[in-house]
């Protein structure tokens, strides 16, 4: 209410007195944010939407070459993810049937295995210019080992990128250390911001440079050296002369020199409401402690009550999921999650047979799964 007051009073001049201005209310969230995913404040920054910010990186980052023009993805990841490469590929004048490199679990299994992961950059490196995953499998709810991930990538001279939509406020992230070149998340899941929320983006400070940005052509650079070719807006320029309206564009430091417009005021505030839940609950690591017993409770309960009904396909390992567990039913799913909608259960489905169940630290309890278990099992013994 306080900023939709301040627009009604203040209007235009909003953007430069209190209560938040305008001008830097993005700032007020990259500190925290950054904190959260493990990043230097200067290498965060909140704009946009979580795919459209992956085609501003991809911009900015995959500069195919004759030789060196593929793009790695894992196979069945989140479709729009998968969309956003292809259109890429696609505008780059190349042949989504070559350029799109896909890795399939192997014969028999769902979820990859880190080896194989590293085999295929090893074996495809010299023609891979762009290693795009997710942190976290939105299907199976694998947690990749993005350093081992990462190291691959760079040892081939790829650039390596991450989707990071199911990973941030889900598990630790510490993408400075890690050492990716960017990552992109939304604010939508497990930061509780609600669908069409700002997204966030990383990037390494080794790409951040600010200055004016000319634009030349970068045809002639060497490919193993990167000068990002960033698209620019108004709000990457830096903040000292943002408003004298000059034409050549002198960018921000860091991450915010990759900002093109103003950020929607009301959804910063969102993330900044967040972001003080989190750290009251306190951060990551305490949430990821409890994260750990809360989805191992699922998971025994699921095996001690309901093996017989229901397979888990997301790893048994700890350290290689957060707090989603993938499930698979022999009995039909649109009778299962009919049921557990009605008996007050927020969950969701993915056809043909998979539900997914994320019992979230921040606010589901041991009694909340419980109770779960006991609702699940009632609905599948109702269906005959």
């Amino acid at each position: 209410m306080k900023q939709l007051d301040k627009w009604e009073n203040q209007g235009v001049e909003g953007h430069f007195h209190e209560p938040t201005p305008w001008l830097t209310i993005d700032d007020t969230v990259s500190e925290s944010m950054a904190k959260l995913v493990g990043a230097k404040k200067s290498e965060v920054v909140m704009m946009n939407s979580l795919t459209c910010n992956l085609h501003l990186m991809m911009t900015a980052f995959y500069k195919p070459t004759e030789t060196r023009y593929k793009i790695l993805l894992e196979k069945k990841a989140f479709p729009s993810d998968t969309h956003a490469v292809l259109s890429q590929i696609v505008h780059h004048n190349f042949d989504p049937s070559t350029a799109l490199l896909e890795i399939s679990p192997r014969e028999g299994e769902i979820c990859l295995h880190i080896e194989d992961i590293e085999d295929i950059i090893k074996n495809e490196g010299q023609n891979i210019a762009l290693v795009l995953f997710s942190g976290i499998q939105y299907y199976t709810g694998q947690f990749f080992d993005m350093k081992r991930i990462t190291n691959a990538a760079k040892l081939q001279g790829c650039i390596i990128g991450f989707d990071l939509a199911h990973a941030v406020g889900n598990v630790p992230l510490n993408l400075h250390e890690i050492d990716c070149d960017f990552a992109c998340w939304c604010t939508y899941k497990y930061m509780n911001c609600g669908p069409g929320s700002i997204g966030g983006c990383f990037v390494h400070e080794r790409h951040g440079q600010g200055g004016v940005i000319t634009t030349t052509s970068n045809k002639d650079n060497n490919e193993n050296t990167l000068k990002p070719n960033r698209f620019t807006g108004w709000w990457g320029h830096r903040q000292s002369d943002r408003f004298l309206m000059e034409s050549q564009f002198t960018s921000c430091e860091g991450a915010n020199g990759f900002r093109l417009s103003n950020p929607p005021v009301l959804l910063i505030s969102c993330v900044r409401a967040s972001l003080d839940v989190f750290e009251k609950a306190g951060g990551m690591d305490v949430l990821r402690s409890k994260s750990l017993l809360l989805t191992g409770y699922l998971e025994y309960l699921l095996k001690a009550e309901l093996s017989n009904e229901v397979n888990i396909f997301t790893p048994s390992d700890p350290l290689q999921r957060g707090c989603q567990l993938s499930l698979s039913f022999h009995k039909n799913l649109d009778e299962i999650f009919e049921g557990l909608q009605k008996s007050g259960v927020i969950c969701d489905s993915r056809k043909p047979n998979v539900i997914r169940i994320a019992p979230t630290p921040l606010y589901n309890s041991f009694k909340d799964v419980y109770q779960f278990i006991q609702i699940l099992k009632n609905t599948i013994n109702s269906i005959i």
